[in-house]
């Protein structure tokens, strides 16, 4: 044993062999052990991640929503066409171009390597058991996986150019090329940029009927707004196709939703009884379709 405190003295520990060891269960600490550098799986991570989920999928939608994906130019049966996939796709359109993926070696390119690729990732799991998570302290793999991504990047780069060059010594200008000079010939016109296809606005029927005049006096474009597009309340236009004559009288007065009664409304802005069912006669031949 050990007397005061000289480091050069040699220290003996001795153990009792009666005591055997345990072989239960050990309890690893809970995240409290370590104060700022863990938290609670439920709710705190849980909570941040489906956060940043959400972010990213109102991105997303507003993308969509304000950019509509462009349609493509009409299919022309004659034309002479390069075929060419998808992007993510392009690396392994070109593989498949190889010698030896191609061909008499058909076979071989599409079930022996890709085969020999999948099964790779399958025991991956339990071929690399070591348990350093560095990359740079795990060269096999991560040669592998520098040597498959710079595999890819050169497969879809050269497709890429080759599909250019076809491309060019057919005369053939590329959609995506063609899709930029017209937006910018619409928006040097001052026309949509975009070839989504938008909605069919429904026009005013008999928009000089002086019924328009009427409408204007009853105060009804507080509401449905003078082009008859809606304001507070919904739109007009086409609300012949839904209601007829008398509809319209019926909720002009007794309301309807949150239209409250406007029969009384009309008469006191100086409105006759005979001009209010004029002005429901000529709102029921505002249709879509005339």
């Amino acid at each position: 044993m050990a007397h005061g405190n000289n480091s050069k003295e040699k220290v003996v520990y001795v153990g009792d062999s009666r005591v055997r060891r345990g072989n239960g269960f050990i309890t690893p600490p809970d995240y409290t052990a370590y104060p700022g550098k863990s938290e609670a799986f439920i709710p705190n991570f849980l909570l941040k991640e489906w956060m940043v989920g959400v972010v990213v999928l109102v991105g997303i939608l507003v993308l969509t929503i304000s950019e509509p994906a462009p349609l493509g130019f009409p299919a022309n049966a004659s034309a002479t066409v390069i075929p060419i996939p998808d992007w993510y796709f392009l690396f392994l359109y070109q593989y498949l171009k190889l010698p030896y993926a191609s061909g008499d070696y058909i076979v071989l390119g599409t079930l022996g390597v890709t085969g020999v690729a999948f099964g790779s990732l399958l025991l991956a799991p339990f071929l690399d058991t070591g348990r350093e998570r560095r990359f740079y302290r795990r060269p096999i793999a991560s040669s592998l996986m520098f040597l498959s991504l710079a595999a890819i990047v050169y497969l879809t780069n050269t497709a890429w150019t080759e599909y250019k060059h076809e491309m060019a010594e057919t005369g053939q200008i590329p959609e995506d090329v063609q899709r930029e000079e017209k937006a910018a010939e619409n928006r040097a016109k001052g026309l949509p940029t975009s070839s989504a296809v938008k909605p069919k606005e429904v026009a005013i029927v008999d928009k000089d009927d002086p019924a328009m005049g009427l409408f204007k006096q009853a105060t009804c474009i507080s509401c449905h707004a003078a082009d008859l597009k809606g304001a507070g309340g919904p739109s007009l236009r086409g609300v012949g196709d839904t209601h007829d004559k008398e509809a319209i009288l019926t909720i002009i007065k007794e309301g309807q939703g949150q239209m409250p009664k406007m029969y009384d409304t009309a008469l006191g802005a100086g409105l006759s009884e005979a001009d209010i069912d004029t002005l429901a006669g000529w709102l029921a031949k505002q249709k879509s379709e005339q």
